[in-house]
């Protein structure tokens, strides 16, 4: 009986007290799997254990009876529950953590019912992760919303674990780009708006990350009051000029997670806007295509970014992949930026040290967001001591007076925290617990009321130790242990063979009989016990105030702590740019309002690494000139010359360049582009309904319906999935479209050399192709782009490489002089009505049959052979002569 129904609230006259309170927690949290604390365990029951029993595989089990049916029922130990809590995320549930909110001993003073009281204290979601083991240290866990108002669309997007809080205003056809560029974990949204069908295509790739919610938290008027108390002012003006929609999704953002945190807020920073077109538009496709930040089968191991990241920080790592993602559009920003990589490109040794430093840097950042969500430890202190330590020492050694303006912005932005690491350096211990509850952190010498506890609880075991001695003499007996467990205490312990010896009339009690052992208790030990008991219970208590008092001041100091982690974050990126470029020779490109793309001997980054890494070979580079006369380059040749490979990384270099990062090229100049469109690859989506074509086709739609003058399009083999002449049409149109109406720079790769006639008519088309070369019958692929048309595709060549057997290849090359010769359709007719490649393989006899042409003489003379008459010279003088004969021979 399933609490998700309802049926098992139905009768609760019979149910015992510990479900009645079980299932009044379910009913308000049905949508989610109730993690239910009992001791040293989360507890399962109903229909919630039979889904986690089988998404975690663990034992499903049962406890007691409910109407008559027996519970299921399954557990998790509280230990190591988040293992378990990530498996559950990831496989798309929703879970409720049920704590004790009292003690046994808290509960036992309370007149009638003596039931632990318990409650739920965070709601687990996809978007709201905070735990270290739970996330990815080099990306960051965006939780997204979605709203409208007064006609419009916008996102809001923060991560709890760090505190980036961030609004955009976006349109219906720019909604699907902008979510591929942030790459939430979790979106959440009116449930008008899912079921709106305009948007059903734009959020069709998010579909999995939904969570609608009752369109009354996303109301304007309301989120924004909710915005005003979350960062105590009273007006939104100090942070922004924001429009309704997007005042509606931040509102209701901060709002989940009050409600998803059950009201203890995270530590967010005032909402920033990001304006409109300040962001290269990448959509989903291109991003796949391109394989930015994950390849096409989801590893983030040989995408751009695994190829270009050497930060040596978490914060570090989450900027480079938030910056990747957004390609800027302000030359002057860029400018910025480039000028941090060459200042550390210019000053090795500085960058050296720089890292060194920073390799010792904990993520402040996730640690601040745990002490302010009030699941952090004493670890999550140190690291805030030691963080903003080595900050400080970086901001020293760094020369403020001629780092350039983004460096010298964040030199001056790691502040001074000399009082806040001295405090935290008195009192923390050397060697931590990871919780705080287990005590033990606290420096001798820091409290002086903690140290008189410490030292009563310390020197209590000693005296412990020193009744046992006394213990052991008194009874004579060697072996006489004073042990401790959870259910007697301390206890004295001997052997059963000496129980014998233990003296009556001694000051030893009876407690237990064991096979192997008899347990004592006397009245001075229970003394004894309790004053150690009272010692520990009272140091612990006083650990936990002075560490709320340090998290306390941890948090006051927020804003600045968190102004320095995003400090060391832009001296990681620059300064690990900076050792990409030099490592790999890559150059700093000029990048400004014109249209111009010039790519002199530019490199595919991520190939080039790999053939470094694996061949030691390298990387054959080739320029592109994209100018105002040869703004749509139509490049021709064979399969495997390199193609992809150039369209490929010439929009990477465009990404690399509007990112601020230096390119792999020998020089570059780049006018910035606003939106990349990349439709390389095939690939189909049985799931919607759509074969590869139709799946080429929208992609295709999307091109020519939303560039401009400033875009970049990479496009592929288009019209290769149906019949030749309906793809040749295609392309061609295709072709014209860009030229004269969308008038961008683009790259076409095309095996219809027919296109090529389009040179005379479109003035800003140039024809260029793959350069090969043939060697006694033989193909070299040059890689190397040259100018004009290729006059063949060597595919029969590329299916010679791939294995087809030889039959099939020489058919094959039959065929295509046949159709290059003649009409095509009477052609055609005529290669069906005779099939040589059918009736060669039909005349061809059979393994393990004999031929019926006629007698063979080599097998007639082997025949006449009497093995049994042939000396040893004589078998090897025969062997000789049958191998002349077969050889032909006379």
């Amino acid at each position: 009986m399933s609490p998700d129904s309802g049926a098992a609230t139905s009768d609760l006259q019979n149910a015992t007290p510990m479900m009645t309170q079980y299932l009044g927690i379910k009913e308000a949290h049905p949508d989610c799997l109730l993690f239910y604390r009992m001791g040293d365990f989360y507890e399962l029951f109903f229909d919630d254990a039979v889904k986690a029993s089988e998404a975690l595989d663990i034992t499903l089990t049962k406890r007691g009876h409910h109407d008559g049916a027996d519970i299921p029922m399954c557990g998790v130990p509280v230990h190591s529950h988040e293992g378990y809590l990530s498996k559950l995320i990831r496989k798309g549930f929703r879970v409720a953590v049920c704590e004790q909110t009292e003690s046994p001993e808290e509960a036992r003073k309370r007149k009638g019912n003596k039931l632990v009281a318990r409650d739920v204290i965070r709601v687990v979601t996809p978007g709201t992760l905070t735990e270290d083991n739970l996330l990815d240290a080099r990306r960051h866990n965006y939780l997204a919303a979605l709203a409208d108002a007064q006609g419009k669309l916008a996102l809001a997007w923060a991560d709890m674990s760090t505190g980036d809080f961030m609004v955009e205003s976006v349109e219906a056809d720019t909604l699907a780009s902008t979510l591929a560029r942030i790459a939430p974990g979790e979106i959440i949204l009116p449930d008008r708006l899912y079921a709106r069908s305009e948007l059903a295509d734009a959020l069709e790739e998010s579909r999995n990350l939904l969570s609608p919610l009752p369109g009354s938290r996303f109301d304007s008027a309301g989120a924004e009051r909710r915005l005003k108390e979350a960062f105590a002012v009273g007006a939104l003006d100090a942070f922004g000029d924001f429009p309704r929609a997007e005042i509606a999704a931040a509102g209701a953002l901060v709002d989940y997670l009050d409600l998803t945190q059950k009201g203890r807020m995270p530590r967010l920073n005032p909402p920033r806007r990001q304006a409109s077109g300040a962001a290269m538009e990448i959509d989903a496709a291109t991003r796949r295509n391109l394989e930015l930040v994950r390849t096409l089968t989801g590893e983030r191991a040989g995408s751009l970014l695994h190829c270009i990241d050497r930060t040596v920080t978490g914060a570090g790592a989450r900027l480079l992949a938030d910056r990747l993602a957004a390609p800027l559009t302000d030359p002057e920003t860029i400018g910025e930026r480039l000028d941090s990589v060459q200042f550390f490109v210019a000053h090795p040794r500085l960058r050296g040290d720089l890292r060194a430093a920073l390799k010792q840097c904990p993520d402040i950042e996730r640690a601040l967001s745990r002490l302010a969500l009030g699941r952090g430890g004493p670890r999550d202190l140190a690291a805030i001591r030691d963080g903003l330590a080595q900050a400080m020492a970086i901001s020293a050694a760094l020369p403020t007076e001629t780092l350039p303006s983004e460096l010298a912005r964040a030199a001056g932005g790691i502040g001074d925290h000399q009082a806040l690491v001295g405090e935290l350096g008195a009192a923390l211990a050397e060697e931590l617990p990871l919780n705080a509850r287990d005590g033990r952190f606290i420096n001798r010498g820091y409290a002086a009321d903690l140290d008189e506890f410490v030292v009563l609880r310390d020197e209590s075991r000693r005296h412990v130790l020193d009744l046992e001695a006394r213990y052991r003499e008194s009874a004579g007996i060697s072996t006489l242990r004073i042990k401790h467990n959870n259910v007697l205490g301390y206890f004295i312990e001997v052997s059963a063979k000496a129980a014998d010896q233990m003296p009556a009339d001694g000051p030893f009690i009876h407690r237990q009989t064991l096979a192997s052992a008899v347990r004592y208790s006397s009245v001075e030990l229970g003394e004894l016990e309790g004053r150690i008991s009272q010692a520990a219970d009272r140091a612990l208590a006083l650990e936990l105030e002075i560490f709320e008092k340090l998290a306390a001041e941890v948090c006051d100091a927020a804003v600045a702590i968190s102004a320095a982690a995003r400090s060391l974050a832009v001296l990681d990126v620059s300064s690990a740019l900076a050792e990409l470029a030099e490592d790999r020779r890559y150059c700093r490109p000029k990048v400004d309002a014109s249209r111009a793309f010039h790519i002199e001997a530019g490199r595919h980054p991520v190939v080039e690494a790999a053939l470094a890494a694996s061949q030691g070979g390298a990387f054959t580079p080739n320029d592109c000139d994209l100018e105002t006369d040869a703004r749509l380059w139509l490049l021709t040749g064979p399969n495997m010359a390199g193609k992809s490979t150039f369209l490929r990384q010439n929009a990477l270099i465009a990404i690399l360049a509007q990112t601020g990062a230096y390119v792999p090229a020998t020089s570059a100049h780049i006018g910035i582009v606003d939106r990349l469109f990349s439709r390389v690859g095939a690939a189909d989506d049985l799931a919607r309904g759509r074969s590869t074509f139709m799946v080429e086709m929208v992609e295709t739609a999307a091109i020519l319906n939303q560039s401009g003058e400033r875009a970049l399009v990479i496009l592929d083999e288009i019209g290769r999935g149906t019949a030749t002449f309906d793809g040749l049409s295609i392309a061609w149109a295709v072709v014209e479209h860009l030229h004269e109406i969308n008038r961008c720079r683009g790259l076409f790769a095309t095996h219809y050399h027919e296109l090529t006639a389009l040179r005379s008519r479109l003035d800003g088309l140039a024809c260029h192709s793959m350069r090969v070369k043939e060697w006694e019958g033989d193909v070299v692929f040059l890689h190397e782009v040259t100018t004009g048309a290729a006059d063949r595709s060597y595919g029969i060549h590329v299916a010679r490489l791939a294995g087809l057997p030889s039959p099939a290849i020489v058919r094959a090359e039959e065929v295509l002089r046949s159709l290059e010769q003649g009409e095509q359709s009477g052609v055609v007719t005529r290669l069906a009505d005779d099939l040589p490649l059918f009736a060669a393989m039909a005349e061809r006899p059979r393994p393990g049959l004999a031929a019926k042409a006629g007698p063979d003489p080599l097998r007639e003379k082997v025949r006449g052979i009497n093995p049994d008459e042939l000396t040893p010279r004589d078998a090897l003088d025969l062997l000789y002569a049958l191998r002349s004969e077969a050889d032909g021979e006379p």
